[in-house]
């Protein structure tokens, strides 16, 4: 998230062929639709277009374990689950972009003017639980982004870099909630007394959003770099309601801007070690309705900013041929986001006064890396310190008439200690094995509670709906030159293993299996076909190939096994 602001510096491909063109198309399970189009061309005298566009549709009609509501009694019972199919999750999204502008020249290696128009549309089958189910509440929206990108080398003085990004996101999304039949997994639907599955609206946000980034380096010789980084980001929600017979738009607007300021210095005194130092400086303003009463009928307009220093510094150093170890310290701060400030105005609600998370972080970590003629083999291994204190934690909360939707808290102190470890070992250009495990122990550490001076009954639990356990591993097997010189067939085997945890407190959940989602370990299978060096390539893959139960987190369930083929073909030169 803020990582940016002075540590981290992603660059992009920057390498222009005079001319290419990349396509391709696939189709898969659940009527499962992507498609994708980029082309582009640079000439002699430095002028230089691209034009990309996509699109993605699905059906999603998946099948999942879900208790179903009886409207007779109006209950649920939660034990006894019945295998059901998705009914109203339909998605798609389209975009197209346009680059143009010059490179390579005196006063700009990179100038490029860009515009982005994107659609989408999305039915919405369930509400932050999966006991909750929806047969005609849906979103659609559509955002115009005009872009400026800048760089330069050697900008006034030799060693001295910058660039300029900025663009600024138009994004309208209306929400549409005024069914008055309530339905349950089966798909059976009852009258309601009134409108709204989950709260009757139809509305449309009016989003506007600034960003822009700008990034310095100096270099003095060869040892000495120094970074100034800062991100501008500025962020204004207008909410129309569409009910009546005329638009009806609130009078007080969500707000916020943020800026962030990195400094670093890099000494690279040699190949064998290096050490950066940086500062940073977080500055966040927020504005929006709060209410003035609990039945929320009156809202005033609340201002409040945020200031904060952080600081850190990381070193690297090779302790012998191939062998290198790693250390960082920061002492960091996490600005809340748009979705925990403001919601999405509908199944996410926000919490305007959310303060920034800080911590302290220190890692460590060594790798060793080495080939033996036709023998390749890398470890890595690392370990995490983390105390945090304002952790943001997102909750459900219940709302009037049974629903349900999501809410965002400071949650005073948190400890976070972990490892990783990942190994890799190839063979000649034949054969790459590989695998990761991870270990994330995230622990509460109020003594009592947050709402009152009572003890904590959860201190020392873990945190709630937090993975904490996880890992990963693949083999694929290559044969090169197969049938012709410059083909590739690849056959790849990949699995994820995620251990149980609980989404609510484990003190709470965790000894009779409530609130637990279980034990997931997945099993993919993928082949593909590459002709004449990557000009065309054909692929198929079959995701979950064992069918397993699989969850994302507050035991919504994800698909099952799906099968999926593409094509893709690249020109240039």
């Amino acid at each position: 998230a803020d990582a940016i602001g002075g540590v981290i510096n992603i660059i992009t491909k920057k390498k222009r062929n005079r001319w290419f063109l990349d396509a391709s198309y696939s189709y898969g399970s659940f009527n499962t639709h992507k498609s994708y189009v980029n082309f582009g061309q640079t000439f002699k005298n430095g002028f230089t277009y691209e034009i990309n566009a996509f699109q993605n549709y699905s059906d999603n009609d998946y099948y999942v374990n879900a208790p179903v509501e009886n409207f007779e009694t109006g209950s649920i019972d939660r034990s006894k689950k019945e295998r059901v199919k998705r009914f109203n999750d339909t998605y798609h999204n389209e975009a197209v972009i346009g680059k143009l502008g010059v490179v390579d020249k005196s006063w700009a290696d990179r100038l490029l003017l860009g515009f982005t128009y994107s659609n989408m549309y999305q039915d919405i089958q369930t509400g932050v639980r999966q006991e909750i189910v929806y047969g005609q509440k849906h979103r659609k929206g559509h955002s115009l982004m005009p872009s400026l990108e800048y760089g330069k080398r050697d900008l006034f003085a030799k060693g001295l870099d910058m660039v300029l990004t900025a663009n600024y996101n138009k994004n309208l999304t209306t929400n549409v909630d005024t069914s008055s039949y309530e339905y349950n997994w089966r798909g059976e639907k009852h009258l309601m007394n009134s409108a709204g599955e989950q709260s009757r609206q139809y509305s449309r946000a009016d989003n506007n959003n600034w960003n822009g980034t700008l990034t310095l380096n100096y270099r003095i010789g060869k040892m000495h770099t120094f970074t100034f980084n800062h991100v501008l980001n500025t962020f204004h929600r207008s909410n129309t309601s569409l009910l009546a017979a005329e638009e009806m738009t609130n009078a007080i607007a969500k707000e916020t801007r943020k800026n962030i300021s990195g400094l670093s210095y890099r000494l690279m005194p040699s190949e064998h070690w290096n050490f950066s130092a940086f500062g940073k400086y977080y500055n966040q303003f927020v504005a929006g309705p709060v209410a003035t009463s609990t039945t929320q009928d009156d809202y005033v307009r609340n201002t409040r900013s945020v200031n904060s220093f952080g600081y850190g510094a990381a070193g690297t150093y090779s302790i012998l041929t191939g062998l290198q170890a790693k250390l960082s310290y920061e002492k960091a701060y996490r600005l809340p986001t748009i979705e925990e400030m403001f919601g999405d105005e509908d199944l996410e609600t926000g919490e305007l006064s959310i303060r920034p998370e800080n911590s302290d972080n220190l890692n460590l970590n060594l790798s060793y890396n080495k080939t033996f003629g036709k023998h390749t083999i890398y470890v890595e291994g690392g370990v995490v310190y983390r105390n945090t204190k304002d952790y943001i934690q997102r909750n459900i909360t219940d709302l009037s008439g049974g629903k349900q939707a999501a809410t965002y808290i400071n949650y005073g102190k948190v400890e976070t200690k972990g490892f990783n470890l990942s190994i890799r070992y190839n063979f000649a250009n034949w054969v790459s094995v590989g695998g990761n495990f991870t270990q994330m122990d995230v622990r509460d550490k109020m003594k009592t509670s947050i709402s009152s001076s009572a003890a904590n009954l959860a201190y020392g639990e873990r945190m709630p709906n937090l993975p904490y356990r996880f890992a990963d591993s693949d083999v694929s097997f290559y044969w090169r030159n197969l049938w012709e010189k410059g083909n590739v067939l690849t056959v790849t085997y990949d699995n994820q293993y995620l251990h149980s945890f609980t989404y609510y407190s484990s003190a709470i959940g965790s000894k009779n299996n409530d609130y637990v989602v279980p034990n997931q370990f997945s099993h993919n299978l993928s082949l593909s076909y590459s002709l004449r060096n990557g000009r065309y390539n054909v692929s198929f893959e079959c995701r979950n190939f064992t069918n397993e139960d699989l969850y994302d987190n507050f035991s919504l369930q994800k698909a099952g096994r799906a099968f999926y083929g593409k094509v893709r073909v690249y020109f240039g030169n």
